[in-house]
């Protein structure tokens, strides 16, 4: 199974299993397990580069101090063959908890001294948190081999595999995350909010060949990872990539190191540590006796952080405090205190993201003096307005900050994105374009009318330094006009129609052909808007030359991907095909970039799995078919079963409709005709009488179906000679039922035979054949959801004209005939009502008011 599949599968087990443990204790026990795999595996992997083969493994012991030396200096730690992740799953039900408990304890003593501030204490957490799960020795045991089975098939033995460990791990972070409440916000920061920060960062770091990066709230480390990972996309050397971070609590300064160890980082590349960023200023002290000799502040070239919002903190005697030169933060919102804590350790040339709650763009006291220090000295950059609900366990409105340490622009970017996202789940979710629409009018300083506004420093010292969104961009709807004239008279609006006018630039000959000019309004005589629109020669020449200008998307796709799909790099391929396909349409009017780059995400999501199959398995993994497991219940347990086989990368569908299309065709005759079958038997019901059906027994109480086995009875008893319409519906209905039973068992059968058909077609491909289907598969939805972009503009636009033609239809005085007419129909109804002598005259007064006689 793929990643995504094999990380949903841990997961909702995961789920089960935890039982009453809360998600936020419960992902400690599962990522520190999935952790102490990775470094078994490490170490094996390592070992067997050297040389060892199985049976040496064996002389993995304490007992043997130059292999013990050995494994320190290449890996950091030492793991002996008896506490080898791969040596407990051999153990099956000996398996124990001391187990993991002695293990845990010999991992501590066996740190290479060198590595101490990587893994010293790693499994602190978890080694505490084993007693939680369960009552005694035996559950408790039970409860950590089930985890141990779960997770060993999860592969760790590439740099592929850490791709994929690393998603699962994540994966599993913001499932715990979504599960944990208001507590999620103390570990995991959405991997949105994180690529849209890494991006803005990565976007200025450009050409640097050493970095350094810091986040001082680290939580897991999403947001130094995604950081790392955007850097490396663009200068191509990730060990060129120095990390640091500081974490408060200690499960979560684990879950850091964890997270850059897995990710295949270098040890000598992270530096962590476990404290308090305001208390305890950065770096590391070597020894608190004498911190003042050993502190040297850290200069880094990005800081990113998502520090709790809002938190009690201790300002006492912070004023002497080089960080907080431009004010102390109040007592009970640290958050200006982060911030600062932030931009002390850049570098003149760095540059910092930082979440926030919206209130720091607005408070006053000492935040606002802060705030005016932070905009006299420049060193904001850009505030982006974040959408609501994105966060999980806290709905409080949010922005991300963008600092620099020198700049000489004194202008602030103020950015709405508010609404650009899409609901998930409770939440609400950035996607790509929406996250590349950011960063594009970041990165250019770029005004974007209801989206950015690059707002001069007079104005915001007009408004005392109140950085409030809405009062720099203004991102709400227009509010709906009426025109008194049309609403009187009828027509269209001469100002409304000039309101569509980037379609009228974009298809100059159209408004004429639309709209007849009577003077004071526009006149629209089309009863069929559409068709207008869609024959109008500037429209079918826009749909043609946006076709014309994504041709070539295809064969360079071929190219890129399809000619040797296993050696395909995919992060910079698709990097380089959005910035083709956003070169290729850059001059089509009316097309929206973010669009067509949303469609190729969402098609590269599926993609890049595939391609990641075939990196790490070689070509021959578009030729293999596997087991498809499912979970069924079983004994009142879920056990996973196989039901049939499914293509590691070929969709059975797909090799279905390329190539055994007739196969596909007569089973889907078949079933078609099965519900035409369905339909007649339905039919059959409603042209009964409602007697004939309450007197037999062949068909339910309910009226609406028939009873299978009274049915069979009944038409028998009828035989050969039905005697009424009746029993005539009733022999016909047991005739279709018996075509539907017998096609139903046919198509069981076809269906089955082509399965094996399909299976046998997928490894039978040759190369040509398989890459013609891997572009069936990616390539030609692709460009089919591409080339319906046109027809969406349309669409909108003819909404747009009916819509206007339709507000003005029907004027105030037609209204007014239609209200007298509603009136004296009203009146003449009243005349047939009855009632006592009160009532009646109730009525005649109402009737006078109508205007009835």
């Amino acid at each position: 199974m793929n990643k995504q599949q094999l990380a949903s599968k841990i997961w909702e087990s995961a789920n089960k299993m935890r039982s009453k443990i809360e998600a936020n204790e419960y992902k400690d026990y599962i990522l520190g397990f999935i952790f102490y795999k990775f470094l078994s595996e490490n170490e094996l992997m390592r070992l067997k580069d050297t040389d060892f083969t199985e049976d040496d493994l064996l002389l993995l012991t304490e007992d043997n101090p130059d292999i013990v030396e050995g494994v320190q200096d290449e890996c950091g730690y030492f793991i002996s063959y008896d506490n080898l992740f791969s040596t407990w799953v051999k153990k099956g039900n000996d398996f124990e908890i001391s187990n993991v408990r002695d293990a845990l304890s010999a991992f501590s003593r066996n740190i290479n001294p060198a590595r101490k501030r990587v893994f010293d204490g790693i499994f602190d957490t978890l080694q505490t948190g084993l007693s939680k799960l369960g009552t005694d020795a035996r559950s408790q045991s039970k409860a950590a081999r089930d985890l141990i089975y779960l997770i060993k098939d999860i592969p760790m033995d590439s740099r592929q595999d850490y791709d994929v460990l690393g998603f699962i791990y994540e994966y599993l972070i913001s499932n715990f995350a979504a599960n944990a409440g208001k507590k999620a916000g103390e570990f995991y920061t959405p991997s949105e909010v994180s690529q849209l920060m890494s991006e803005i960062v990565a976007w200025h770091l450009q050409g640097r060949e050493q970095i350094k990066i810091y986040d001082p709230t680290s939580g897991s480390g999403s947001l130094l990872i995604h950081i790392g990972q955007s850097v490396a996309r663009r200068n191509g050397n990730p060990n060129s990539i120095m990390y640091y971070a500081q974490e408060l609590k200690e499960n979560t300064y684990n879950l850091t190191r964890m997270n850059l160890v897995m990710r295949g980082i270098l040890p000598d590349n992270i530096v962590a540590r476990n404290g308090d960023t305001l208390e305890d200023d950065w770096p590391w002290f070597d020894t608190l006796e004498n911190k003042e000799e050993t502190y040297n502040p850290l200069f880094v070239d990005a800081v990113v952080s998502n520090p709790p919002y809002s938190q009690n903190w201790d300002p006492t005697d912070k004023e002497i405090d080089p960080r907080f030169s431009y004010g102390i933060a109040p007592k009970s919102k640290a958050d200006y205190a982060f911030l600062l804590h932030d931009l002390y350790h850049l570098r003149a040339d760095g540059i910092m993201t930082i979440v926030l709650p919206h209130g720091v763009l607005f408070r006053g006291g000492e935040e606002g003096q802060i705030r005016k220090n932070l905009i006299e000295n420049h060193h904001i950059q850009a505030i982006i307005g974040l959408p609501a609900n994105i966060f999980f366990g806290t709905g409080i409105p949010t922005i991300v900050m963008v600092l620099r340490k020198k700049r000489d622009d004194d202008r602030v970017l103020i950015v709405d994105s508010s609404k650009h996202f899409i609901k998930d789940g409770k939440n609400n979710k950035l996607q790509a374009s929406d996250i590349k629409r950011i960063v594009d009018v970041v990165s250019n300083n770029r005004t974007v009318p209801k989206f950015s506004r690059l707002v001069s420093i007079d104005e915001i010292r007009a408004n005392d330094y109140n950085l409030n969104i809405p009062r720099y961009v203004d991102s709400s709807e227009n509010a709906e006009t009426w025109d008194m004239y049309a609403s009187m008279f009828g027509g269209v609006p001469k100002s409304e129609v000039e309101q569509l006018g980037e379609y009228w630039n974009a298809w100059p000959s159209l408004k004429a052909e639309l709209f007849r000019d009577n003077g004071a309004c526009y006149a629209c005589d089309h009863d069929d808007v559409a068709t207008v629109v869609r024959n109008n020669a500037d429209v079918q020449t826009f749909v043609a030359s946006y076709a014309q200008a994504i041709s070539g998307l295809p064969s360079d796709l071929r190219f890129r991907l399809v000619e040797h799909p296993e050696q395909v790099d995919a992060l910079g391929q698709e990097t380089a095909i959005g910035e083709e396909l956003d070169a290729m349409i850059a001059n089509t009017a009316l097309i929206d970039p973010y669009d067509a780059y949303q469609k190729l995400d969402d098609a590269w999501n599926g993609i890049s799995i595939d391609l990641e199959v075939l990196g790490s398995e070689g070509f021959d993994a578009v030729r293999a078919v596997d087991p498809n497991m499912v979970i069924k219940k079983k004994g009142g347990k879920d056990v996973e079963v196989q039901d049939g086989w499914i293509g590691r990368v070929l969709p059975f569908d797909l090799v279905q409709r390329e190539l055994l299309h007739d196969d596909l065709a007569a089973i889907e005759a078949d079933e078609r005709r099965v519900q035409d079958i369905d339909s007649e038997i339905e039919t059959i019901l409603e042209g009964f009488d409602e007697d004939d059906k309450q007197n037999s027994d062949a068909v339910n109480q309910d009226g609406d179906a028939f009873v299978a086995a009274e049915l069979k009875k009944a038409v028998k008893a009828i035989g050969k000679n039905p005697a009424s319409d009746f029993e005539r519906g009733l022999v016909q209905a047991q005739k279709l039922f018996d075509e539907s039973k017998k096609l139903k068992s046919g198509i069981k059968t076809k269906r089955n035979a082509l399965e094996e058909k399909t299976c046998d077609a997928i490894k039978a491909l040759g190369d040509d054949e398989a890459r013609r289907l891997l572009e069936a598969k990616w390539i030609t939805p692709l460009q089919k959801q591409l080339e319906a972009l046109p027809n969406a503009v349309i669409d909108e636009f003819i909404g747009k004209v009916n819509a206007l033609k339709n507000k003005y239809a029907t004027t105030y005085a037609d209204v007014c005939g239609q209200i007298d007419e509603a009136e004296k129909e009203l009146a003449g109804m009243l005349g047939d009502l009855t009632g006592n002598a009160r009532d009646m005259a109730g009525l005649e007064e109402l009737k006078a008011l109508l205007g009835g006689e």
